[in-house]
Parts: C-alpha cells; structure tokens; sequence
C-alpha cells in the first residue's frame, strides 16, 4: 500500500490513539468502580482503608473479613462475569451479523440456565439449603458446566443454522431466540413443578441473576474459563473484522469463515453456559455494552471487542453497586437491574432497526 507525504499514517496514528485512549479511560473508570464496590455496602468502608486492607498494612479486623471474604469476591466475580457476557454478546453480534444477537436474547442463557436446573435438581450437582445467602450450592461444578453447555451448544447450533437460512433476517433470529428462551423456561419452570418447598424456595432464588454468591473457588473457576474465552475473541479480532464485510469477501482473504462462525458461537456460549452456571441469569449485558461502546469508537474488533469486555465489566459492577445500596440494608440481585437498563435499549434497537 502506497501512502502519500505521509498524510494516510498520520491520520491512522491518530485513529488508532482515539480509541486506544477510550480504552485507557474505560480501564481506569473500571479500577475505581472496583474500589467503589468494594467500599460500598451496609457497613461502609473508606477508601483509604480499602488500600490499607488490600496492602496488608493496618488492618481492622472487621474490615479484613468484610472485603476478603465477601466484597472482593463479589466484586471480582462482577468483572469476570459482565466481561464475558460482553465479549460473547460482541463475538455473536459479528459472526451472525445481527444487531440484537445476544446470550440472553437469543436463548442461549435460558438454555444454559435449564442445563443448570436440570444437573442441579436432577442430577443431583447441588446442595439445596433453605437459607438465604446461599440458596443453591454447586457440589459437582463440572457436570453442572457440562449440562449447562450441552443445552446452550445445542441452542447456539440451533441459531448458527437458522443464521445461514436464506432469508434469515435479525428479526426472525430474535423471534426464534423468543421461542427457544420460552422452551426453556417452560422447562425450568416444570422443574420447579415437581420439587419440594425447600427446592422451589432455592431453585427461584437461583435464578434470579447474583453474583454474590460465588467463593474464591468457585471464581478461579470461572475465572479462567472467561479468560480464556476473551483471549481467544481478542485473537480473532481481524477475522471478524473480514466477516464484517461479508462471507465472500472474507474467504478472499483467507478468513475460514465457518470455522471461525462455529467455533466463536461454541465458545461464546461455554463462557455463558460458565456464568449462568455459577450466577445465575443475567440479562442483556451482552447486549447493551457492544452498543455503547460501538456507538463511540466503531465496529473495528480490533479496538471494540477490548472496549466492550471493560464495559461489560464496569457495567455489570455499577449496577451491583447500585443492588447493593437502593434498599439498604436489603440486597436486591443484580439481574434486576441489568434488565432495567437493557430492556429500553433493546427496545430502542427494534425501533430502529423497523425504522430502517
């Protein structure tokens, strides 16, 4: 590629500086949102005590437990979980080539939920309790994992199909996401039909999206999953990029077009199948975060799927914060929150979308 007096690099280093600094802003508004949440709750925790806690140096007892043992892992989990619902949400986006494609709009988190239901209640992967904090504990991670992926893969496959369809438009993807997350509520819902009341009690309160009730284990576990999940759609930031484009065109230019389309809806949905798993559902973070982000920096995967994940993350952590203090000293889970702030902007989507 020929570049004239240098005109064509200069405006690229400045393309490329404007969102690599939207980035950088985003990391720095995630690490005090950090430290907000763990500051925030029903005893409140100064920001220099925080530091001093997390250093080791000073410690109040009282604060040591409080952020060791609940508020840093809640909070971590918070990260993880919004970063990798945010990532799937953007990868989907790109290989159907659909707007609205989400995890949760599509069916693929009602799916993975049912999974979960099906090993925790069926299976016999968890303890069901009848107390409040912790409602649902998951003995057998692994084949809760399995079961959840195997529903929502089958999901993923189902919508991948419907996407090559001839004729296939967004719409109609978003219709058939309608109906599958309908099916499986259907089923969740039969479950909870045949459990007893102490089941009924925890398997409702398990599906209501929280991430407060994951452990150190639990979030190493889910930790490195999502990590490597994003690792992998960072890599593949060009190849959706030529997809963008079109299929032909991306196959002119080496992309493996249905290798990439599968293996970014498989591992999409095992990192949702991971966080439905251990979370619960929560909605539309997938959804809203690739949007926000896209409407500020473009649709370059290069610059938008790193943005997207930190905002995920910010997201999903804000919205806990605001869980956490709106009804003190009550703590709402945070899926009620998510699915207000999602709801109007999927709304406003398919507005515009018909608008168009």
């Amino acid at each position: 590629m020929h570049f004239d007096d240098g005109v064509v690099p200069e405006e690229y280093t400045r393309y490329t500086l404007g969102k690599s600094a939207f980035i950088v802003s985003i990391l720095i508004l995630l690490l005090f949102t950090i430290v907000a949440s763990i500051s925030s709750g029903a005893v409140h925790i100064k920001f220099t005590d925080v530091f001093k806690t997390l250093m080791k140096r000073d410690v109040i007892q009282q604060f040591d437990l409080i952020i060791w043992n609940i508020r840093l892992p809640q909070t971590l989990t918070a990260v993880v979980a919004g970063a990798g619902l945010a990532g799937a949400g953007t990868v989907m986006q790109s290989v159907l080539r659909n707007p609205l494609a989400s995890p949760f709009t599509l069916g693929i988190a009602h799916a993975a939920a049912f999974g979960a239901a099906f090993s925790v209640m069926v299976l016999g992967s968890g303890v069901m309790a009848s107390t409040l904090g912790d409602a649902v504990s998951i003995s057998n991670p692994l084949l809760t994992l399995l079961t959840a992926f195997v529903f929502s893969m089958g999901t993923a496959c189902l919508i991948t199909y419907i996407a090559k369809t001839r004729g296939s438009s967004p719409e109609v993807m978003v219709l058939t996401g309608v109906a599958l997350g309908a099916l499986f509520t259907a089923g969740t819902m039969m479950l909870q039909f045949f459990a007893d009341d102490v089941q009924l009690a925890a398997m409702v309160f398990w599906t209501f999206g929280d991430v407060a009730r994951t452990d150190w284990a639990d979030l190493a576990f889910l930790s490195v999953i999502t990590v490597f999940a994003l690792v992998y759609f960072l890599t593949n930031s060009w190849n959706y990029n030529a997809m963008d484009i079109g299929d032909e065109t991306a196959k002119g230019l080496g992309v493996r077009v249905e290798m990439v389309r599968l293996s970014g809806m498989m591992i999409a949905s095992l990192v949702t199948a991971v966080i439905i798993s251990f979370c619960g559902i929560i909605g539309f973070i997938g959804l809203v975060a690739p949007h926000i982000v896209r409407r500020i920096i473009g649709d370059d995967h290069r610059f938008l799927m790193p943005a997207s994940i930190l905002a995920g993350g910010v997201i999903l952590l804000a919205s806990d914060i605001a869980a956490r203090l709106v009804l003190l000293p009550h703590v709402l889970p945070v899926s009620i929150f998510t699915s207000f702030l999602g709801a109007p902007v999927f709304i406003y989507l398919i507005i515009r979308g018909n608008k168009k």
